[in-house]
């Protein structure tokens, strides 16, 4: 009986460390909630402000710490962010090297509807293969390929 028990937890405590392992290897992202929002050089307002977000701004997180984020951005610019800053992550930036194309349909071929910098927050829409449905704040909506936006 005892080893019934024993081998029972074994495989039991080893599925939870398996499991466990799994979320903290899968990558997490969020998107700012507001303007003017502080990233810090620690977990606490204590520490200095590092960089000033804003709205819709894409983080992935590292790490927590009670209430707080470990956080880098796309140009691996990092720090701490409070929780209730942040939400589920549904934007990306362009990460073209200057600027990319927003297309009207996901291809090449499609006509080309605007030009948008690098570091402009777009709203994620819909995917399509290695494309990505994106929303501007303007309203105006188009396609990028996804190679060219982050995360």
């Amino acid at each position: 009986m005892f080893k019934l028990f024993l081998r029972t937890n074994v495989i039991f405590f080893s599925l939870v460390a398996l499991l466990t392992a799994a979320t903290v290897s899968a990558a997490n992202y969020v998107s700012v909630n507001g303007d003017n929002i502080n990233v810090r050089t620690g977990p606490g307002t204590n520490y200095q402000v590092a960089m000033e977000l804003f709205q819709g701004y894409p983080l992935k997180v590292l790490a927590t710490q009670g209430d707080w984020l470990k956080i880098v951005d796309f140009e691996n610019d990092g720090g701490w962010i409070h929780s209730s800053l942040v939400a589920s992550g549904n934007t990306v930036i362009v990460n073209g090297k200057t600027s990319v194309n927003m297309r009207a349909e996901p291809s090449t071929k499609g006509a080309i509807v605007a030009t948008v910098d690098r570091g402009v927050v777009l709203t994620k829409l819909e995917s399509k293969d290695k494309w990505l449905k994106v929303k501007h704040s303007s309203g105006l909506i188009g396609w990028i390929y996804k190679p060219l936006l982050w995360p």
